[in-house]
């Protein structure tokens, strides 16, 4: 309930809010969508500060002042008379969702259930996949009889009166961690919280392996339909092919929840970047089946959520977690705010079918730096983890 509801009043309320606020306003679309990508910056920004409150107090404090945060940033948008403040609310907003989303959130399973917690995120991101199916409805909705403005008061609300509560309620109140002793040759990655000795090369391969698929997903996300038109299809078949990535999404999601205890993430990883790799390239090389292209690539997306949180457990273990996942969220989140206007910078330079050209050399480039994180983690001191 808690991500189903984050996700749709901060990161999926433009993609049915965008209009309504420039048709009403007037403001540029491009500030408009503009708006996400700063909160998205400043979520980024706040994610390692974010890891090292949750490593040492807990996600209880933290993620119900997302949800304040949240709250806030709604009631900004709906009250914001003028370009500038409908933009500080967007960073208001940001702060929320970098403390509120699915880093965050995994952070807090970790933190609670240690290493039993790979069902608990796998099963967080089997739902959270319905976020946008659940959320766009309720925002057309809510447009539809009370306007854009009513609609951000009314997700304040359920942010205030449903997400705030349930944060503070439902979760455990824990203990309060000691700091580790920080090994000297290991400072620096994560200030106060080291990495385990030895480990530095798998962080930042994993950092590297992450950010690049986040910037492929976000790129695809936002570019999708403009690639299918450029292809001839129209737009309604677009809208409908586009469609299918949301249940690919959760369909290998749930595959991977019946079949984890058999294997280790690296392999949900490699399956991820595997899966997109050739979507990607199908969508390239103009497949005459476009579903096909469209099925690989939703399900690696849809692998990535989950590898995204059970990784990083399963190889730097559940002590450092929360501080580790803050590390690896903020080098994504950043790219995630960049990728609209890296995109639109390929598409004009090189065309749609360029752009997909680079982002095929990526996605191969991806798969290789996740072969070699695996061939890093089948070492001497690391092959316990595997």
């Amino acid at each position: 309930m808690t991500q189903i509801l984050a996700w749709g009043s901060s990161f999926f309320l433009l993609g049915v809010l965008e209009q309504p606020i420039a048709c009403d306003t007037g403001w540029p679309v491009a500030w408009i969508v503009g708006g996400l990508s700063l909160g998205l910056l400043v979520a980024g920004i706040v994610s390692p500060l974010v890891g090292d409150k949750i490593q040492r107090f807990g996600g209880r404090l933290v993620l119900a002042t997302s949800a304040a945060f949240l709250a806030a940033g709604l009631i900004g948008l709906a009250l914001s008379p003028n370009l500038l403040i409908y933009i500080v609310s967007w960073l208001v907003l940001g702060v929320g969702m970098g403390a509120g989303l699915y880093d965050p959130a995994f952070a807090t399973l970790g933190r609670i259930y240690g290493q039993r917690a790979r069902t608990a995120i796998a099963t967080l991101t089997l739902f959270g996949g319905f976020a946008s199916t659940i959320s766009w409805p309720l925002s057309a909705m809510l447009v539809s009889e009370f306007g854009w403005r009513s609609a951000c008061l009314i997700y304040a609300g359920m942010d205030l009166f449903v997400l705030l509560p349930i944060y503070v309620f439902a979760l455990p109140k824990e203990q309060k961690r000691e700091t580790r002793a920080v090994v000297a040759s290991d400072r620096g990655d994560l200030g106060e919280r080291p990495l385990p000795p030895g480990s530095r090369l798998l962080f930042m391969l994993m950092v590297l392996v992450i950010t690049i698929s986040s910037i492929s997903s976000t790129l695809l996300s936002v570019y999708l339909l403009t690639i299918l038109q450029a292809r001839g299809i129209g737009l309604a078949a677009a809208v409908a092919l586009g469609a299918i990535v949301g249940p690919c999404q959760v369909g290998a999601r749930a595959i991977d929840m019946a079949i984890s205890r058999f294997h280790h993430p690296i392999w949900t990883k490699i399956a991820s970047t595997v899966f997109v790799a050739v979507g990607v390239g199908l969508l390239w090389a103009n497949a005459p089946i476009v579903t096909v292209a469209l099925v690989f690539y939703g399900a690696g997306i849809g692998l990535e959520s989950i590898a995204r949180g059970t990784l990083p457990l399963a190889v730097f273990g559940d002590d450092l977690y929360p501080s580790i996942m803050g590390r690896i969220a903020m080098p994504s989140l950043i790219m995630q705010a960049a990728s609209p206007s890296l995109g639109a910078q390929l598409i004009t330079r090189l065309g749609t079918n360029g752009a997909l050209a680079m982002l095929f050399a990526v996605a191969i480039i991806n798969v290789l730096l996740v072969l070699a994180l695996f061939g890093t983690l089948e070492k001497p001191g690391t092959a316990d983890r595997v």
